[in-house]
């Protein structure tokens, strides 16, 4: 064995040996909890919503005829832009039942990565300012200090498991987290919508 084989050994025990000192393997596996049960909460959701109270693909058409789809995108980039307030697999639903569906599922991941940029560059600019930067260091103090433990590893969570990518976004920015990798680790989100698009469209009909 080389000395650069036992160095890279070295440094993934390390790694290794930090991540578990920090609690990033629980943080992992709360995710993964947290990110099965809204999946199956929403699927749950959409299917007594379709039984007892209204056809969802009535609704979802309905949706679809009665508002422009610019005007849908627009929503959702504003809310993947600030805390994404509004859940992405509602939106995701709806491009199931638009002509081109792969198309506007793509724009929809697009739209989310190019929010997450504007939420990491709106955490860069808020430390310019000293009173709004102790507003939000102290609201997103968890996020924040995740962040400053676990970097990297942070975002490719954020990007791929139900939590707001925006908060994580604006706290890679607060930091002034290293941003060509935060561009790399955030295409992950394209494989977030595609991932629950496979469960979301064979509901939506």
């Amino acid at each position: 064995m080389n000395s650069n084989t036992k160095t890279k050994k070295s440094r993934l025990r390390l790694l290794h040996q930090y991540y578990s000192y920090t609690g990033f393997y629980k943080f992992i596996a709360l995710s993964l909890k947290k990110s099965i049960l809204p999946i199956i909460g929403f699927i749950g959701l959409i299917l007594l919503v379709h039984y007892f109270v209204i056809d969802i693909n009535v609704a979802l058409s309905t949706v679809t005829e009665t508002f422009k789809t610019t005007s849908v995108l627009a929503i959702f980039f504003i809310s993947e832009s600030f805390l994404g307030l509004i859940p992405p697999e509602i939106f995701i639903a709806w491009s199931k039942k638009l002509p081109q569906p792969i198309l506007y599922l793509s724009i929809l991941a697009l739209l989310s990565y190019l929010g997450g940029i504007i939420s990491y560059i709106t955490g860069l600019s808020i430390t310019r300012i000293p009173k709004v930067r102790y507003a939000i260091e102290n609201k997103l103090s968890k996020h924040i200090n995740n962040i400053r433990k676990w970097g990297g590893f942070l975002i490719i969570v954020g990007a791929l498991f139900p939590i707001p990518f925006a908060m994580t976004s604006i706290a890679a920015g607060f930091i002034r987290y290293e941003f060509k990798n935060y561009l790399l680790f955030g295409l992950l989100r394209f494989a977030r919508f595609y991932l629950y698009a496979i469960a979301i469209f064979k509901v939506v009909q």
